[in-house]
């Protein structure tokens, strides 16, 4: 913690499980059947987009939370979570090869989002560390590595062909071809992004977010990984646009300040979609496969696991 955060106490990490663990549950809870999911995921947004938001999330205000990047995160991630329904309760869409190219889009467009910010990040030249737009925010070499990082991890999305509902009562989107490595990757990206360009605020939106849908992808339904971090980000997303100051004034915990460990975060991030994506290239190449239609791990145990699993 000493490291890349400001130490905090035992209520801090309490506060920090509970944040992981109520998103694990809102997770479940949603996925659990179609009306748990529209009411959490459609009806619950369009209320809060009516009543509250306009306030809590209002342009210029003191939390952050009314600059265009929280607006736009969080519509395009109820986006994903209501398009990713719609293919599993839709018998139509999941046989529908232009439906199926909606995942890595919508995934790609979040993706490219936070990208774009870190290079806003940088734009700011903000190389002392400075508040704007009341995030603080320290510009330097890495928000370029991670940016980069961010494009690669787009260009590794791939089998999205091979999309697939459920076979269980649980209807979740089953896309076995993004296994360990692409999670992993996007994990260090999606980190060292939050790191960068909401530091202050990244002990949640970084650590316990992307952990609220990594550990259900790997222990508890394994395959359907973007959903889960679909749901959990759509999640988070409303909450902290309904609660702006949790980050800042309920519980916050900083960032070190040090920009070592910047520099670090996105030079793991950058080093590790650089390995995938030339290992992707190559195999790619050795089997004669096409990206844009094959699946690339149909041979790994990681995509039989999933396929036999289900």
């Amino acid at each position: 913690m000493g490291i890349l955060y400001e130490q905090t106490d035992i209520m801090g990490w309490a506060i920090w499980c509970a944040v992981l663990f109520g998103l694990m549950a809102f997770n479940e809870l949603a996925r659990s059947s179609k009306w748990f999911g529209l009411i959490l995921l459609f009806v619950l947004p369009l209320i809060l987009t009516i009543t509250v938001w306009p306030t809590t999330a209002a342009p210029g205000n003191e939390y952050g939370t009314g600059n265009w990047f929280n607006w736009a995160k969080t519509y395009s991630a109820l986006a994903g979570c209501l398009g990713f329904m719609a293919i599993c309760y839709i018998p139509k869409l999941e046989k529908s090869k232009f439906a199926l190219y909606f995942p890595p889009l919508i995934l790609a467009f979040n993706i490219l989002e936070a990208v774009f910010r870190d290079f806003q990040c940088f734009s700011y030249g903000a190389f002392d560390g400075e508040y704007i737009n009341h995030l603080w925010v320290m510009s330097g070499s890495w928000n370029i590595m991670n940016g980069i990082a961010g494009l690669l991890n787009i260009a590794t999305i791939c089998g999205w062909l091979g999309i697939y509902a459920s076979k269980g009562k649980r209807k979740d989107m089953m896309w076995p071809d993004m296994i360990w490595p692409w999670i992993i990757a996007y994990d260090l990206w999606n980190f060292a992004y939050t790191y960068n360009c909401i530091a202050d605020h990244s002990f949640y939106c970084g650590l316990a977010l992307l952990l609220s849908c990594t550990i259900p992808a790997f222990v508890i339904k394994k395959g359907m990984w973007l959903q889960h971090r679909a749901q959990t980000l759509g999640f988070w997303t409303m909450f902290i646009m309904t609660f702006p100051s949790f980050a800042d004034r309920i519980a916050p915990v900083s960032t070190t300040h040090n920009p070592t460990m910047f520099f670090i975060v996105s030079f793991l991030s950058l080093t590790f979609n650089l390995g995938l994506a030339i290992y992707q290239f190559r195999k790619i190449k050795k089997n004669k496969l096409n990206p844009l239609k094959d699946e690339l791990y149909k041979d790994t145990k990681a995509y039989q696991s999933v396929v036999s699993e289900d």
